[in-house]
């Protein structure tokens, strides 16, 4: 699914004040550093996950900072970025389909700048010349820093290339502009070491690197101070963070110390990172969210081992036992791939006994898809029948919806803390908003606002949804549980 991002123009201005903007209309803007004959109008368009919306919200940054304007419609645009996903070959199908519309775009409009950002253009970086030679420019993770003069250096003849990996490239002193709402996105790491052998990642994006946690708490504070309620910590592997001696969770424990902010979230830990004082900040900190996504990948140690995915499948049980023995009411929720290479049918029933054991409240499941590149691809046989996949992903997306409609409808009855974001799209009366485990609550607006924290009594439930109504009983005790 494409998470499209927009950006509206930003003034140049240091990092340490640059301020919340508020949506404006398409207007010019230039700076010092950038003649007015060379500011361009750019509208970015993000695939992907949310450190690609990450992304995007920092190349927003950088092009406003050096003069260009970032503008919310297509039609107003003079060069159109598409920030990119190579997780998956059907996020990359789409990327492609999307460029060929733009080439109809560009033969109507030959000054067009069309330009390939992100982790499909340091994956696909021939390859993407080959079947889309109109492209402008094609600009790595950790090339978006030139990005500015890679505008000024397009011509007609040949793309600008920026595919140049930088294990020093943590972006720390930019200042990311942000789509207005009540979630903010905040990158603390870069780069992954962990070398799983299905993902492309360590590849495109390099070596694992952190930025600075006092930076980090400083960046917090002045996201509250621009209206946003939640923050959500990204990295690829976001838990194995490190700062001159300080892991994850001191920096949960420094960052729920800031004031107005109301929930810390963060995505996606890897369970062998999992240490004690990440539990003890899930366990002791208000503001940090009981909720972890913890990917499973595969229920068999023998699939985990030829995942390189440094933990055994007891190991990851112990560790839920002891999430929920020190976290009662924790919402877990995890990652899943079936038919990945070599698996066997007892394998694959590992996973589902598993799921059922655990019984997580949501996940996102996939069938193995090889991807070139990735040390699977060089070094394991794709060998399991795509029917046989599907069957498999058939199989858990069953018990997992049927797992999810179970603990959403004990829930029945009960008062849940849901944060308003917006109007629900379904009907305009309504709200919705998350609940402490991140769980989407739908009720009728009554008195409340967006960014308000309301109790909302639930009434009615689906396997992904809580429909509900506002209550005066306040949260707690029984009611608190599996929010």
């Amino acid at each position: 699914m494409k998470n499209q991002t927009l950006f509206p123009l930003h003034n140049k201005g240091e990092r340490a004040e640059a301020p919340h903007p508020a949506p404006q209309k398409s207007q010019d803007s230039t700076s010092a550093g950038v003649p007015q004959a060379h500011a361009r109008r750019v509208y970015i368009e993000t695939y992907g996950c949310q450190m690609n919306v990450s992304d995007s919200e920092l190349i927003a940054g950088i092009l406003t900072q050096s003069g260009h304007q970032t503008v919310s419609h297509i039609d107003d645009a003079d060069v159109v970025l598409v920030n990119t996903c190579a997780i998956r070959e059907n996020a990359e199908t789409k990327v492609i389909n999307r460029l060929q519309q733009l080439n109809h775009r560009k033969r109507r409009h030959p000054e067009l700048i069309i330009g390939v950002c992100g982790c499909m253009a340091q994956h696909l970086r021939d390859r993407l010349l080959e079947v889309a030679p109109y492209v402008d420019m094609v600009m790595g993770p950790d090339a978006y820093r030139n990005l500015p003069m890679a505008l000024n250096a397009v011509t007609s003849r040949d793309p600008f290339l920026g595919l140049r990996l930088d294990k020093s490239e943590d972006y720390a002193d930019i200042a990311s502009i942000r789509k207005e709402g009540i979630r903010a996105w905040l990158t603390i790491q870069r780069g992954c070491d962990k070398m799983c052998t299905f993902c492309i990642v360590p590849f495109v994006r390099g070596r694992e690197r952190s930025l600075p946690l006092k930076l980090l708490v400083e960046d917090v504070e002045k996201l509250v101070e621009q209206g946003f309620k939640e923050v959500v910590l990204l990295g690829q592997t976001v838990n194995s963070y490190r700062d001159n001696g300080h892991d994850f969770g001191e920096l949960l424990y420094a960052v729920s110390e800031v004031n107005g902010l109301e929930r810390l979230r963060f995505t996606s830990p890897h369970p062998a990172d999992a240490t004690e004082s990440m539990i003890d900040a899930i366990a002791s900190c208000p503001r940090v969210c009981k909720h972890l996504h913890l990917p499973l990948q595969s229920g068999s140690t023998a699939v985990l081992e030829r995942m390189r995915r440094t933990y055994t499948a007891e190991e990851y049980r112990a560790l839920v036992e002891k999430l929920r023995e020190r976290i009662p009411n924790i919402v877990l929720t995890t990652d899943i791939i079936v038919g990945f290479c070599g698996e066997t049918e007892a394998e694959f029933m590992q996973t589902y006994h598993t799921m059922a054991e655990i019984r997580y409240d949501s996940a996102f499941m996939f069938k193995y898809s090889e991807r070139a590149g990735t040390l699977a691809h060089k070094a394991l046989p794709d060998d399991v029948p795509e029917t046989e996949k599907g069957r498999r992903l058939k199989e858990i997306i069953e018990l997992q919806e049927k797992i999810s409609a179970d603990i959403n409808r004990a829930l029945v009855g009960e008062t849940v803390a849901v944060l308003v974001e917006g109007e629900s799209r379904r009907d305009a009366e309504n709200y919705h908003g998350k609940t402490d485990g991140f769980k989407t609550t739908v009720f009728p607006k009554q008195d409340s606002q967006i960014g308000d924290i309301v109790n909302v009594r639930v009434n009615n439930t689906t396997a992904h949804t809580l429909i509900g109504q506002i209550s005066n009983i306040p949260c707690g005790g029984q009611q608190s549980l599996r929010l």
